[in-house]
């Protein structure tokens, strides 16, 4: 399709160049050396964790779009261009990992969005160019099309070379600790959701098909990560209430019982689809929510296009004694002024400030790479910023260490 060209702004779409994306990997403060190497101690290692990937039917048609414009991707969809603007920030990461919440679907469709979602096994590539290793599976959406669904997820996962965890295809799979060499350190990821969506329930003949949330389901899943020679355990956890960005009492309580209860190192939480805060609990980080890394809601909120990557700089001081340094990175999803625009073969008339492709930005990038944006367009990606930070610290996360892990620019 085409768009009407006398009006574009040489804004947010220069981060898809070549020469932008190489200034992102090596700008100016794009990582400091403490957040890169940790503060001295032994062996260390960083992770890099972001939110939701929830590709909804407005994205598999950018996808579709962008295929023939770069001629690339697979069966007529390339999802790279709406998100290399992230990948400067994962690919750097020693352990880079994502949530993928919904189920595949074949290659070739049909596609389908809430309730019961089925997108294009071809995210599972781009997952991996961005430079994803790992993904988090087990979400409210994970039974969204039964036992075909977790096996056509899994299986295009694989196919991509992206690990998994949090939904099996055998019991065995399901028993099976994902432990991943990083560094020369054994670091072990595990993933609970706090339930799946109904009608769908658990197999009673499959009952480790994807796993649930339970105190003692985790305590059991790390003490077989431990035994299996994990040094250091990462829980992804599909938790807590939708578009609010405080966490609810159940989290704020849940969290506690992990940090005092199990040798969790670090929580990973996801669900809300929105930005929630980050707190050191009895010497455990805990990020009780990222927002969504890429989604497209009926209604998009504002908050919903917004996500953080968060960075841990792991260092250990003595044997088995780990140290975590937090940071974070807002980035946030640009949409076009209205859905229709995506569909009508661009007729419709667009303003100066008005973007025409859905884009994930990393949003310092954004700000200190791209000349071409309009003051408009540099105000909201300066509100992402200070809201993130703002939700991120509000439970006193700053007083802890976590901070940017690129300033805002001025």
């Amino acid at each position: 399709m085409t768009r009407r060209r006398s009006r574009t702004p040489q804004s947010l779409l220069s981060l898809l160049t070549p020469l932008a994306l190489l200034a992102a990997a090596s700008g100016c403060g794009l990582l400091s050396d403490d957040a890169e190497d940790g503060s001295g101690g032994g062996r260390s290692f960083t992770v890099a964790a972001a939110g939701d990937i929830l590709m909804h039917p407005e994205l598999v048609e950018q996808a579709r779009k962008d295929a023939q414009r770069t001629g690339k991707g697979v069966a007529g969809l390339d999802f790279g261009p709406m998100m290399a603007g992230i990948k400067p920030v994962i690919s750097k990461a020693d352990l880079a990992i994502c949530h993928f919440e919904p189920v595949m679907g074949p290659a070739t469709g049909p596609f389908e969005g809430f309730p019961d979602f089925q997108v294009p096994p071809q995210t599972a590539k781009t997952i991996k160019d961005i430079g994803y290793d790992t993904c988090s599976t087990a979400s409210n959406h994970t039974l969204d099309h039964g036992y075909t669904g977790v096996k056509r997820t899994l299986d295009a996962l694989d196919a991509a070379g992206v690990k998994h965890t949090g939904s099996a295809r055998t019991e065995k799979e399901a028993r099976t600790p994902l432990i991943m060499d990083v560094k020369g350190v054994k670091v072990a990821q595990l993933s609970f959701a706090y339930g799946f969506n109904e009608p769908h329930t658990l197999p009673k003949d499959k009952p480790w098909l994807a796993n649930q949330q339970d105190l003692g389901r985790i305590q059991a899943a790390e003490k077989r990560a431990r035994a299996a020679g994990a040094e250091v355990v990462i829980l992804s956890l599909h938790w807590g209430r939708e578009h609010h960005p405080e966490p609810s009492a159940s989290q704020l309580s849940f969290a506690r019982d992990i940090a005092r209860k199990t040798g969790i190192n670090l929580v990973i939480g996801h669900h809300a689809h929105v930005v929630e805060p980050m707190e050191k609990v009895d010497g455990t980080w805990i990020s009780y929510g990222l927002g969504n890394q890429i989604a497209r809601h009926e209604t998009p909120t504002g908050l919903t296009e917004e996500g953080v990557i968060a960075w841990f700089a792991f260092t250990e001081h003595g044997k088995g004694h780990w140290t975590v340094e937090p940071r974070f990175e807002p980035t946030l999803l640009t949409i076009p002024p209205d859905a229709e625009n995506v569909r009508d073969g661009g007729t419709a008339t667009y303003g100066e400030d008005d973007v025409r492709d859905y884009r994930l930005l990393d949003v310092p990038a954004a700000l200190r790479d791209d000349p071409g944006l309009t003051d408009v367009q540099r105000s909201r990606l300066r509100l992402t910023f200070e809201r993130t930070e703002g939700t991120l610290e509000d439970r006193g996360a700053a007083k802890d260490g976590l901070r940017p892990l690129t300033g805002l620019p001025g």
